[in-house]
């Protein structure tokens, strides 16, 4: 019987190995990307901008989309986290920037806080790769 192979991907982000999780992670040919947020090496990008914070967030599930073999055009499915929903404009600008012509299946919604005070969004992704 055929397997399917796993591969976690990490970011070596300090968090991954003290809550037991991965960026990302790739069975087959669908790669899951794990909540993130606009944190870089340098920190937060884009403190008190949802639209920046926004971009980062996606711009760090495009690097972990790229170590999976795949990119943003793979994107169908985003989850949108929030802590401010009357922003929600920003935060959908920023999304359809970079993800406007894949257009995938979008869930926005508002939560009362993330893990940082400072975070005001946060971003899950799912990809599927077409053999």
């Amino acid at each position: 019987m055929p397997t399917t192979q796993r591969t976690n991907i990490s970011t070596g982000g300090p968090w991954e190995p003290i809550i037991g999780y991965s960026r990302a992670v790739k069975v087959g040919n669908v790669i899951h990307v794990s909540g993130t947020t606009a944190m870089t090496p340098e920190g937060l990008a884009g403190k008190n901008d949802p639209y920046a914070q926004t971009i980062q967030a996606l711009k760090n599930i495009e690097a972990a989309l790229k170590q999976a073999g795949a990119s943003l055009e793979d994107v169908v499915r985003t989850r949108i986290y929030m802590t401010d929903i009357s922003q929600w404009e920003k935060v959908g600008r920023a999304h359809g920037e970079l993800l406007g012509n894949v257009r995938p299946a979008t869930t926005m919604v508002e939560v009362s806080k993330l893990i940082d005070a400072d975070m005001l969004v946060e971003i899950e992704a799912e990809a599927y790769l077409t053999i």
